[in-house]
């Protein structure tokens, strides 16, 4: 396995905004920021936005991948304001390892389509296991293949499909197999999810393809105290990707959404020029 120096880091996806609430997203298991980039217009006025980043060749386990997020946030003082923690797939089981981990860290949790029903698959275990064995170009080529069970075409722009299917194709055989392996070990820890306080919110696809997102928000909906659940009817499990699919409008109807801070540095500039 080719070594790098890339590590696991925090990128910030909006100008600088002190002010406002951050909403920390926490990517599928391509490990960046790409179905986040659709929603950015409607989220921007409302919150700082950082995305948690694994490189290609990541092989940290749940309790490593939460600690390093929260050092990340603490080093970037980002826990001065409230946080709003947003995990996708992949990213919703490392969302409930913090939410477990860390309970008192965060203000709000959303989860979206989170894969922590994935061990209950059997076929889905075995695609772990099958990785090793493939030639890296039968490997590149898998990624074409999963494409239609990650996201709906009809409802995607096709450059983001394209960005989507560059990212699953630069994570590296060895870390995809031991991604889906950490996705066949998760096991959310139930007896401190029941003790939650925060307001939790559950996107869940009733067009996923990949796995049984209503099921598994429905059960996490009965374990978290103060969650709701909103279904997206014609969804698939990419759902942050699709056109019709607004997270702003959604975290609005919720009453998940900030109310709109004023910017500081702009009260003072406007302070300052005016008469001129």
């Amino acid at each position: 396995m080719p070594s790098t120096k890339s590590k696991i880091c925090l990128l910030r996806l909006t100008a600088a905004r002190p002010h406002l609430p951050v909403l920390l997203f926490l990517p599928g298991m391509d490990g960046t920021e790409i179905s986040l980039r659709p929603q950015l217009a409607g989220l921007q006025a409302h919150f700082d936005i950082r995305c948690l980043t694994l490189p290609p060749d990541d092989h940290s386990d749940w309790p490593t991948l939460a600690r390093i997020t929260i050092d990340l946030v603490k080093q970037a003082n980002l826990f001065e304001r409230s946080i709003y923690l947003c995990g996708e797939s992949f990213g919703g089981c490392l969302a409930l390892q913090i939410a477990a981990d860390y309970p008192h860290l965060f203000e709000r949790l959303i989860l979206i389509n989170p894969a922590s029903s994935f061990s209950n698959h059997l076929l889905m275990g075995w695609g772990a296991e099958l990785l090793p064995p493939l030639p890296y170009y039968l490997y590149y080529i898998s990624a074409f293949g999963l494409l239609p069970f990650l996201a709906a075409f009809d409802r995607i722009e096709v450059h983001n499909s394209q960005a989507l299917l560059a990212a699953m194709q630069a994570v590296t055989q060895t870390s995809a197999r031991w991604r889906l392996k950490l996705l066949n070990t998760f096991r959310p820890n139930w007896t401190r999810l029941r003790q939650l306080h925060q307001p939790t919110l559950l996107l869940a696809s009733r067009a996923d393809r990949l796995l049984p997102s209503i099921t598994e928000a429905e059960k996490l909906q009965r374990a978290i105290p103060h969650a709701q659940m909103v279904v997206l009817p014609h969804s698939g499990h990419a759902c942050l990707l699709e056109r019709q699919v607004k997270l702003a409008a959604i975290l609005q109807t919720h009453k998940f959404m900030p109310a709109l801070a004023s910017d500081p540095l702009k009260e003072r500039y406007d302070e300052s020029h005016k008469g001129i």
